[in-house]
């Protein structure tokens, strides 16, 4: 069976849970209302009601809200009963901000199926939000966009599931013909639309009769997940692959077979990261010739992560993602020296006390008062120094594999580093032009050398006895291969980036160590 092309997710009941329908059972079980009032009404009122209007964009959320208030009104009169005095349909969608929560394990699938080439779609019924916490809803929109090729929204597209409409418009935009499609969904109203016009079925649920759907789905394509019956029905009736929403587990199962993609391993999941083309480039300048480079992503509490040697902005890029779905604002810069950065020659520009100034201006220039500080490496050793001497600008802070030292102002801290075999390396360090000259020799094997995981016990450098040795690379095969956690592309954009202003910049932030001292006692 050919490989899948595509991938339709239903919004409710898959990558967003629980379904609209639950928590408005769940609302209507808290007031004493009959069951299905929502429901029942919804329906008796059709294309007409509120609901159904805002889903095709005919109505904003605080247009609908008390459009629908006076909808529960008649409804309840038509019933003979009186709504409680606190019932609010304002109430109401308070609680679906409050209830709705992603499914890692869709995120993550769609996630896994994009890196094999498989293009993924989010689509479902929704308005557009333009209450006093509308920012919950761009947050939404925002988390989506990051996990999948299209998001489409009823609002804005006009039509809503289980029109198959909806899907048509996502397969044009998508360039896949219906033929090649699979829809994924739970409930079984929406699947019977789906089967009428031609769709693939993959129903979540009981995983025998889901095998047996699968069985005449061979060869399609496309696949759309949802949670909703009519919804995946309508799927089938253009002729997309439908996977039906209920178990997760038979869901993904159901997905590896359609897609060809294997999403449920023992592998550990390997989280969403940015390319150097995905993300907005900035840059300002600190000082009459001295500019940084960074990254800058999301809104809200600003977050700096500073990276420590060799290395990169990019290094953080599994991280920025997640910060940003997080609600964080994500500042994530090339250091001193490094990349893009600008790369001054002499040795007291990387001091650390030159280098917090340096961060303070960037704040500065950018107008933040205040952020969260992440270091790792030497990077780290930054974020503990801007603590302690810059403490306003700093709302808190996090180190990786860099402690706090405390200082002794009666002890050379390059002194100690000679009783300390395994710092030998920053000894080797020192001398301007040696280190840089092995390091600069062969940029895609010393990256190759240097990014090596603890898995990799081939090819390992030792930091002791580096002086002895006359280099950090001695004794080492001219032929390095790739280590596991470095791909072909990420090497070549790390050789990129050094080849630009070489190591001399990174190496002197080692060559401080005696004016750190002097500074910090």
């Amino acid at each position: 069976m050919a490989a899948k092309m595509v991938v339709l997710f239903d919004l409710w009941g898959c990558v967003q849970s629980p379904r609209l329908h639950h928590i408005f059972k769940k609302y209507e079980e808290s007031l004493g209302l009959p069951r299905g009032f929502f429901h029942d009404m919804v329906l008796k009122n059709g294309p007409g009601s509120a609901l159904q209007r805002a889903e095709l964009g005919k109505l904003t959320l605080t247009q609908m809200i008390p459009e629908m208030e006076a909808e529960c009104q008649a409804e309840a009169a038509a019933l003979g009963l009186s709504l409680p005095l606190h019932f609010s349909v304002q109430k109401l969608f308070d609680q679906v901000r409050e209830a709705l929560r992603f499914s890692s394990a869709i995120l993550e699938a769609s996630d896994k199926l994009r890196r094999h080439g498989v293009a993924t779609c989010v689509l479902g019924n929704s308005w557009v939000d333009d209450s006093e916490k509308r920012d919950w809803m761009g947050l939404v929109l925002l988390v989506l966009s990051l996990h999948f090729d299209l998001v489409l929204q009823s609002c804005r597209a006009g039509a809503r599931l289980p029109d198959p409409a909806l899907l048509t418009h996502a397969l044009q935009r998508l360039r896949t013909p219906p033929q090649q499609a699979i829809f994924v969904s739970s409930v079984e109203e929406n699947l019977a639309a789906g089967r009428d016009i031609g769709m693939g079925v993959v129903q979540m649920g009981d995983p025998e009769v889901a095998m047996k759907q699968l069985q005449c789905l061979s060869g399609v394509q496309a696949i759309f997940v949802s949670s909703v019956e009519e919804t995946v029905a309508a799927g089938r009736d253009i002729g997309m692959g439908v996977v039906q929403m209920g178990d997760p587990e038979v869901a993904m199962r159901q997905l590896e077979c359609l897609s060809g993609v294997q999403l449920l391993s023992c592998e550990e999941a390997v989280p969403l990261s940015c390319s150097p083309e995905g993300v907005p480039h900035c840059s300002v300048y600190i000082k009459p010739g001295q500019q940084v480079h960074y990254v800058d992503m999301g809104e809200g509490p600003a977050v700096l992560l500073c990276h420590g040697f060799p290395d990169s902005w990019f290094t953080w890029r599994y991280q920025i993602l997640a910060l940003v779905e997080s609600g964080f604002r994500v500042l994530a810069p090339d250091m001193k020296g490094y990349g893009e950065s600008s790369s001054p020659p002499d040795i007291e520009e990387y001091s650390q006390e030159q280098l917090c100034q340096d961060l303070v201006t960037f704040l500065d220039k950018l107008g933040i008062v205040q952020v969260t500080l992440v270091g790792h490496d030497w990077g780290g050793s930054l974020v503990w120094n801007m603590t302690q001497y810059h403490p306003e600008r700093v709302r808190a802070a996090a180190s990786l594999n860099t402690p706090l030292f405390p200082v002794d102002p009666n002890t050379n801290p390059l002194e100690g580093l000679k009783r300390i075999p395994i710092f030998n390396y920053q000894l080797y360090f020192q001398t301007p032009g040696v280190a840089e000259a092995e390091l600069e020799k062969d940029l895609a094997r010393t990256m190759k050398i240097l990014f090596r995981g603890a898995a990799d016990s081939d090819h390992q450098i030792s930091p002791a006895g580096v002086t002895e040795r006359g280099g950090l690379f001695v004794g080492l095969a001219d032929e390095v291969p790739l280590s596991s956690m470095l791909r072909e592309e990420v090497l070549q954009y790390y050789v990129k980036q050094f080849s630009r202003n070489g190591f001399r910049g990174p190496l002197n932030w080692y060559r401080n160590v005696e004016r750190n001292w002097r500074w910090m006692c």
